[in-house]
């Protein structure tokens, strides 16, 4: 049965006006970057006067930005390979097993996302700190010390999304794994492993994302060498002037390997996302 008219005109109106509110900023990003300084930093206009490829090259050289592309590729790689290294036995054992305190366990992971990042910050620096000044070990200023702040934070979300993904994977294949002479971590990595792919994409993402925009604790537990790139984009900004043309540009450039990685990847996040809603 089709729907109403007035439905369809106004489905059509209300996506129009979405889809304008989010392509707005983007064009204002693009068309920006394409500006000379002085036009950016003068009058805004929509229809740009002239056209320079210019600020694509100054981004590299105003800032070190090649540098902080390595940091957040290296800092959002590694924490999301350990987040979802750790979230699929941690998922696994909670999916597939009983033991005494799981619902604790489950209780507590979640809750943890109750808190402000904000709340961890004095506390994390204080342990690095401490932990530098006792055993040597360079966590404060360095990517291990990045990674493991950010893996404490992707985590207990990344556990509790792969463990609802599981629960809706049916106990025969495992049972079927069994018979055919596997254990348990066989039955993991040659069956629930594979049939997991679209969950464990889900938490790859989520993981990704969140270490690749941070940019409280990447200011705070970061120096020159191991700086960022939500952090590094700063440095576009000057006590004489700032670089509004390169900022764009800049944005625009750190904004592919999401972009590209979540068209590549969104069958699969949806998948994921959506699993355990209907029984």
């Amino acid at each position: 049965m089709a729907p109403p008219r007035s439905f369809t005109w106004t489905r059509r109106i209300v996506l129009t006006l979405l889809t304008g509110f989010v392509l707005l900023p983007v064009y204002v990003m693009v068309s920006s970057s394409l500006k000379p300084l002085e036009d950016v930093s003068g009058t805004f206009s929509w229809i740009p006067s002239g056209l320079t490829l210019r600020p694509y090259a100054d981004i590299w050289k105003t800032v070190p930005l090649a540098d902080y592309f390595v940091n957040s590729i290296v800092v959002a790689g590694a924490a999301t390979v350990l987040s979802v290294a750790v979230a699929i036995f941690a998922a696994y054992a909670v999916s597939r097993y009983t033991f005494r305190g799981k619902r604790v366990f489950t209780v507590t992971v979640l809750s943890t996302q109750m808190f402000p990042g904000i709340l961890f910050l004095l506390p994390l620096f204080l342990i690095y700190v401490n932990i530098g000044n006792a055993t040597g070990l360079a966590l404060f200023g360095s990517r291990e010390g990045l990674i493991l702040t950010y893996l404490t934070f992707s985590l207990p979300f990344s556990i509790w999304m792969l463990t609802g993904y599981l629960d809706s994977i049916p106990r025969e294949l495992d049972e079927a794994a069994k018979v055919d002479g596997c254990g348990p971590i066989g039955a993991l990595f040659r069956v629930i492993v594979p049939a997991a792919r679209p969950g464990i994409v889900a938490v790859a993402v989520y993981a990704f994302m969140t270490a690749w925009g941070e940019v409280l604790f990447a200011s705070v537990m970061t120096n020159d060498t191991t700086r960022t790139l939500a952090v590094g984009l700063q440095g576009y900004a000057t006590q004489n002037d700032v670089y509004w043309n390169q900022v764009m540009a800049a944005s625009l450039v750190v904004s592919v390997p999401v972009v590209v990685g979540f068209l590549l990847l969104q069958r699969y996040l949806v998948a994921g996302l959506t699993a355990g809603a209907v029984k």
